[in-house]
């Protein structure tokens, strides 16, 4: 069934992605999950579908659809797998849109025809052990060296890292200047020096393999960097924004599952010789979820909508990020209550909605950031003299 709020377009993609994602990766899903298995098998389908690269043109490639449009792609798998979801979202909005957006023909030709049919999985590496919510503070340096750079420092909570096969990688050339001395390379993940640590072992999205990467003296060439010296900050800011779109996503399809696997259930447990969905106790929860699942997926479409405007709209793609992660951390907690001692026991899989909802609330800009991001934007433009 479509909706109303998307075109015509829009809801064939969204209707086509879903049959394929139930097909294809709702059935591994879980497998996944417990053996924390990367599931460059589902990049590699969606590849081969055309839901890589979305955005960028034929061309290169893609497939010259909307930002929505991918970002309904990032929903669908957030229902099934929020793992797949989050390392599509990472490919899509953090590497393959920082090469289509900001890279020069030479590279776009170069890198983005095998990001988009899924041969070449990108990640984006910024955060550093002291470097999180404060990206201004990196450390890995980037040092001239004849024609091109050498890069050394260590990279921390990498999506991806050891699987990707290219990492967008932030490095200052000189901390003297702050943010006006970080500058982005594309490193690929063969160059002499670049290893990786051991996968992290997670709460959640265990199949997203996060690990550090290390830079011993890697050798990077003029030709990839991305972007001029000193830009790569600004660059970061703005792939974030996207990012936060995606995660937003991430959290619309959380809520969707946990909405639809309490109405099911609702319906088939009995107690006190009645279903529990005939109870006003579970009916709220429902409705508080079917509600809030409306809101979030209205806040995350119009970002989506707005997202080539840019950083004028950073507060709108930090508040629906800020409010479908709260709520999907809401919603799932609701979900295993509605379930009761069943929901705590993996079998029934609706524990693991909690595990992955959380994250939604710390990576790509934590809630306080998040409300930091449209509190200042609020005191800029707030007049005070029509109060």
């Amino acid at each position: 069934m479509g909706l109303s709020l998307l075109s015509a377009e829009e809801n064939a993609i969204r209707d086509a992605v879903r049959t394929l994602v139930q097909r294809e990766v709702a059935p591994h899903s879980a497998d996944l999950d417990q053996k924390a298995i990367f599931p460059r098998d589902n990049l590699t389908i969606l590849g081969q579908h055309g839901y890589l690269g979305m955005i960028v043109d034929s061309e290169f490639g893609g497939a010259g659809t909307s930002y929505l449009a991918q970002t309904l792609v990032v929903e669908a798998l957030a229902e099934v797998d929020p793992a797949t979801a989050v390392v599509y979202e990472v490919h899509n909005s953090l590497h393959t849109e920082a090469v289509w957006r900001f890279g020069t023909r030479e590279q776009r030709q170069r890198w983005l025809p095998s990001l988009c049919d899924g041969s070449a999985i990108g990640a984006f590496a910024l955060s550093e052990a002291d470097a999180g919510s404060n990206a201004a503070a990196i450390a890995t340096r980037a040092r001239a060296a004849g024609s091109g750079y050498r890069l050394t420092g260590r990279k921390m909570f990498i999506t991806g890292g050891g699987e990707a096969d290219r990492y967008l990688v932030f490095a200052t050339l000189d901390p003297a200047l702050k943010t006006h001395g970080i500058t982005a390379f594309v490193v690929d993940k063969n160059s002499p020096g670049l290893s990786f640590g051991p996968a992290m072992n997670k709460m959640g999205i265990r199949a997203a393999r996060t690990s550090e990467v290390i830079l011993e003296d890697v050798h990077v060439s003029a030709q990839d960097r991305l972007g001029a010296e000193g830009e790569g900050y600004e660059l970061a800011l703005y792939l974030l924004d996207g990012g936060r779109i995606g995660i937003a996503a991430q959290g619309v399809g959380i809520i969707a599952a946990a909405l639809a696997r309490s109405l099911r259930y609702a319906r088939e447990r009995h107690q006190f010789g009645r279903s529990i969905g005939r109870f006003e106790g579970v009916q709220w929860k429902l409705a508080n979820m079917a509600t809030d699942l409306h809101a979030a997926r209205l806040m995350t479409y119009e970002a989506a909508r707005h997202r080539d405007e840019g950083p004028t709209q950073r507060p709108l793609f930090a508040m629906a990020k800020l409010f479908a992660s709260e709520h999907a951390v809401l919603h799932a907690a609701a979900a295993i209550q509605i379930f009761g001692g069943y929901g705590y026991m993996t079998e029934y899989g609706v524990e693991r909605l909690l595990r992955d909802a959380k994250i939604t609330e710390i990576y790509e800009g934590t809630s306080e950031i998040m409300r930091w991001v449209i509190a200042s934007q609020l005191l800029k433009e707030y007049d005070l003299d029509n109060i």
